[in-house]
């Protein structure tokens, strides 16, 4: 099973990965103004200095200019005069400062530029983030039924670092094609003819430019569908290390991984070559250009009225040689474009994906919860036309232990699930009451605020014991979370923890045994005197005598509250004042455990199968 799902996963996530979109997309373009309008007076400072610095950028050929032709004209005005050299050297003294002068206003406004962009860039990528991660956090889990981890990571960490750099892209961007029109107008103003001749490349390089945008689209598409694939199997059989070990399968997966790992290394070679290959051919442009500019330049260049300065000549070399470059940038910022336009697409997909569990316009605060639990005639499906629960009526007074029992499948989690909203129940499919008011009605955060839950397999955080155990409940007292963990039996284990509770759990809280863990969730779960209380074959994983711990724990921790157990142990049911068999997703049987057993239905079967052999161990 889990290799399929790896496979599915692996294969959306070569599709979203193949996707580059197109370099504007206004949909997009729209969606991230809210974002930016913060950092507006940030923005325009940054535009304010691009064009500054783009300025100077395109000043230094024709101050070269100006500096040879200057002097050469005055020389040509003033020959057969005498005229004092110190003119001269002013006018190469003016010259020198103007250029020291222009070399400080390009680093400063590039400076300016760069600094205002991060600013920006880390501004939106922060606001983006939040907003994702809230938004994810909305959704009911049957989103997460649906959507595998891997891609909400990929859109919260990988899209978003790749929509980050747009608004940096798009400055440079501008700055190039501000750069490149510069650029012309000088050529053409310095001189026409010689302009235009010097241009005569440029069908070439556009040619060149096209056929190499094809080929590197294919190619950088290629690598992210193959990165895609490593990241996949990497992440498989990480999570799966327990299995590969148990089943000494590390060199097969080995062999398996390097398959992929060589594809991707020579899809990068290729994508290596591409780039290596459109320098060389604008080189050759560039050689071009700048020969034309010399050979027809040269039978220009004279003293004569009409005729070409040397300094002109000089300045069309070096602005040829600057021509090519914003050529080639734009042609590489064209992909990153690209891509940061496809991420956009993805995240703002992502954020329009409307959680099906939320608050009616008008919902109510719960008051405070009694206990008193109804369901009444509730259907409830996963997918569309394959009811997982089908008519469920069932009370449960306040202070009263119910267990729900039935073989796998029977839709006993699903019951709880819907108790605690996190799927939607539709009102044609049914009523869920607590204390008489339908769960719909009221506020979530007002309802399960007031319940808890216990789970089968038991999560815990990075963080210290103490975080964990106050986990949703912050402003609760150390000596109220010691006291929860010493009604569930967790006090004393704790204390022979290295820092007590002040211990560091890593993820999941690995450094301790399952046993151990399961006792934190117990203290977690209880730490608020929570009114509901619903235990999912929460003992269903640990050791005997933690299960033991934790039964005793049950009698006091179970006292004045409304619980609601799923459970295989015998023990924790025959305690039950009720217990609740389903079958198919129907109530078959109720009542409590002696009545069920001189009944001889399906909990009487299940016990005979199950429980008893349970009970005899």
């Amino acid at each position: 099973m889990n290799l399929g799902l790896g496979h599915m996963s692996a294969s959306r996530g070569q599709l979203d990965e193949e996707y580059f979109g197109s370099v504007y997309d206004q949909k997009v373009i729209l969606r991230l103004l809210p974002y930016i309008k913060p950092y507006s007076f940030l923005v325009i400072v940054s535009l304010i200095a691009m064009l500054i610095y783009t300025v100077t950028l395109v000043a230094v050929p024709w101050l070269i200019h100006w500096g040879i032709d200057n002097p050469i004209k005055e020389g040509m005005e003033a020959f057969g005069k005498e005229e004092p050299l110190d003119d001269h050297i002013r006018v190469l003294n003016i010259l020198f400062i103007v250029f020291i002068a222009n070399a400080l206003i390009n680093w400063g406004t590039n400076y300016l530029q760069q600094y205002a962009m991060q600013k920006v860039g880390q501004g939106v990528l922060f606001r983006l983030r939040r907003a994702l991660f809230g938004h994810v956090q909305k959704q009911s889990l049957s989103y997460f039924d649906k959507t595998e981890v891997g891609r909400l990571m990929s859109r919260v960490q990988g899209d978003v670092g790749q929509l980050q750099e747009f608004a940096a892209l798009v400055v440079m961007s501008l700055g190039e094609l501000l750069s490149l029109v510069g650029i012309v107008i000088a050529l053409l103003l310095m001189d026409l003819e010689l302009g235009l001749i010097t241009m005569a490349v440029l069908p070439v390089l556009i040619a060149v430019m096209v056929t190499w945008q094809k080929y590197a689209k294919r190619t950088f598409s290629e690598i992210r569908r193959r990165i895609s694939i490593v990241n996949a199997a990497f992440n498989e059989n990480i999570s799966g290390v327990r299995v590969v070990q148990s089943l000494n399968r590390q060199e097969r997966n080995l062999e398996i991984f390097d398959e992929k790992n060589t594809a991707h290394r020579w899809s990068n070679v290729i994508a290596g070559r591409y780039a290596a290959g459109l320098l060389p051919a604008v080189d050759i442009l560039t050689a071009v250009a700048i020969g034309l500019a010399l050979f027809f330049g040269a039978k220009f260049v004279g003293l004569e009225e009409g005729q070409l300065l040397p300094g002109v000549l000089v300045a069309f070399v070096m602005y040829v040689q600057r021509f090519f470059d914003p050529i080639r940038n734009l042609t590489q910022q064209y992909t990153q474009l690209q891509r940061s336009m496809a991420s956009g697409a993805r995240i703002f997909d992502l954020m329009d994906t409307e959680p099906e569990l939320v608050d009616i316009e008008d919902a109510i605060e719960m008051p405070e919860i009694k206990g008193d639990v109804e369901f009444k005639n509730v259907r409830f499906r996963y997918v569309e036309g394959e009811e997982v629960l089908k008519g469920i009526n069932l009370s449960v007074n306040a202070g009263e232990t119910v267990a729900v029992v039935g073989p796998t499948g029977a839709g006993k989690t699903s019951i709880v699930s819907i108790l605690s909203r996190f799927y939607p129940v539709h009102r044609d499919e049914g009523e869920i009451l607590i204390d008489g008011i339908d769960i719909r009605d009221v506020k979530r955060s007002s309802v399960v605020g007031q319940m808890s839950m216990v789970l089968q397999e038991p999560y815990l955080f990075s963080g210290t014991v103490m975080e964990n155990i106050k986990y949703n409940h912050v402003n609760a007292t150390d000596k109220k979370a010691i006291s929860s963990a010493k009604v569930v039996g967790a006090h004393e284990f704790i204390m022979q923890l290295r820092d007590g509770y002040g211990t560091y759990l890593s993820e999941r809280g690995a450094n301790i045994s399952l046993g151990q863990r399961q006792l934190i969730s117990f203290a977690r779960a209880i730490v608020d005197d929570p009114k509901i209380l619903i235990l999912d074959e929460a003992t269903a994983s640990i050791d005997s005598h933690t299960e033991l711990v934790i039964q005793t724990a049950l009698r006091n921790v179970l006292e004045g509250r409304t619980a609601i157990v799923i459970a295989h142990r015998l023990s924790t049911i025959r305690g039950a004042d009720k217990i609740v068999v389903l079958e198919s997703g129907e109530v078959v049987e109720v009542g409590d455990h002696q009545k069920l057993m001189d009944k001889d239905g399906l909990y009487a079967h299940l016990y005979n199968m199950n429980f008893q052999s349970i009970e005899d161990l």
